[in-house]
């Protein structure tokens, strides 16, 4: 009896500390666990402003990733179609000829006949000198069947160019045309032509220009000089009899020049015409319409460019550029001035600063940009030197 109760004291004390130990166990484990958990809630804490900001991102990324709407947007059978780009040329045509062709005139003169367009609001119209030239009644045919009579304003024989009018109050609804800068034109721009060839109204064909800065003959003065016209437009639009008179224009359906002539042994389109620039027509045309002629600037010479041998002759390197004066003419400008020609000639070789390589240069300014009375400073090799004289221009003798 005595001995079963000695085992149970002595178990009482292994069992408390069995007790103790896993008590204490279980804070241990506890203890261990409290820090992961605390790391693990600290670095969820830690990634959510990450993660936030991460969908900012994301957000952004996915705006500027999605594509805008392109300009002017072909859908996708026009884009992937491959007339698509002659379907836009074709159009550009269609667009200017039924913008512009209302302007453009038929007009009828005795027995002949060519072409015009409409150059204002007050029922100007712009042809050639040479449609006109004839005289007798004139009729106008505009192409929506209008039949107008018109009377002559003036002529300007020396540019090839007239303007005529019909009652501004029959033409109120059609949109005059409008005049580009010739100057600005380059070998190779698409051109088109509208006009009567061969009498068929409305006509329009299409080209580019082939070449700038051609001389063409215009009139001759009562002493057998004949006067060029400079700065004249080549295309190889089909310009035909009949055309003559109508407006060459760019895309744009501005005007760029008045065509003129073609050359042709057969009076036939042979790819060769030519065109009054727009420049000469939106300087000529004005002083038309004010005074029912044109006093055209003249220097008053004959000469030509100057060569490589001529230029090594007077003393001057060979790529010498500019003007040589072969004769001056009594009772020009440039007699006054006392520029000389013959034997020991003066070089032109620049016109209020504007450099001459080509005699067109120096003609087309004058033509262009310079009236009557206007005083031009001509720069000149004499002897060897550079020499500045101003010239104060006069009008050119009555030409035909």
């Amino acid at each position: 009896m005595n001995k079963q109760n000695d085992v149970k004291w002595l178990w009482l004390p292994v069992l408390i500390v069995l007790a103790i130990m896993l008590s204490a166990c279980g804070a241990a484990e506890t203890a261990v666990a409290n820090p992961i958990t605390q790391a693990v809630n600290t670095l969820t804490e830690a990634a959510q402003p990450e993660t936030a900001e991460l969908a900012e991102v994301d957000a952004v990324v996915e705006t500027a990733v999605e594509p805008a709407a392109p300009l002017n947007s072909v859908p996708a059978t026009a884009a992937n179609d491959p007339l698509a780009d002659l379907f836009v040329q074709e159009q550009a045509y269609v667009s200017v000829y039924e913008e512009v062709n209302p302007a453009v005139v038929n007009i009828v003169i005795g027995s002949g006949q060519g072409s015009g367009f409409l150059f204002d609001t007050n029922g100007h119209i712009v042809t050639n000198n040479h449609v006109v030239a004839s005289g007798g009644q004139i009729v106008v045919n505009f192409d929506d069947g209008r039949q107008l009579s018109a009377t002559v304003v003036g002529t300007d024989p020396s540019s090839d160019l007239a303007v005529i009018q019909v009652d501004p109050n029959q033409i109120s609804d059609i949109t005059p045309v409008s005049l580009a800068d010739s100057d600005a034109l380059k070998v190779g721009q698409i051109v088109i032509a509208i006009g009567s060839p061969f009498g068929l109204q409305s006509s329009m064909t299409t080209g580019i220009i082939s070449g700038l800065d051609r001389i063409f003959p215009g009139a001759t003065s009562p002493d057998g000089t004949v006067f060029q016209i400079p700065n004249i437009i080549q295309t190889d639009a089909a310009i035909n009899p009949g055309n003559s008179g109508g407006p060459l224009l760019n895309l744009r359906g501005e005007v760029i020049g008045v065509n003129t002539a073609i050359e042709s042994p057969v009076r036939g389109s042979s790819g060769i015409g030519y065109a009054v620039p727009a420049n000469i027509v939106g300087n000529i045309v004005p002083q038309i319409i004010a005074n029912g002629r044109v006093d055209t600037p003249w220097l008053g010479i004959r000469g030509g460019l100057l060569d490589a041998n001529t230029a090594v002759a007077l003393g001057l390197p060979a790529d010498q550029n500019g003007v040589l004066i072969s004769d001056v003419i009594s009772g020009g400008s440039a007699a006054a001035a006392g520029l000389r020609g013959g034997n020991n000639p003066d070089v032109i070789v620049s016109v209020d600063g504007r450099e001459i390589v080509e005699f067109d240069d120096l003609l087309g300014y004058l033509v262009q940009q310079t009236v009557v009375g206007q005083t031009v400073q001509l720069q000149i090799l004499r002897d060897g030197q550079l020499q500045t004289v101003n010239v104060t221009l006069t009008a050119r003798p009555t030409s035909s």
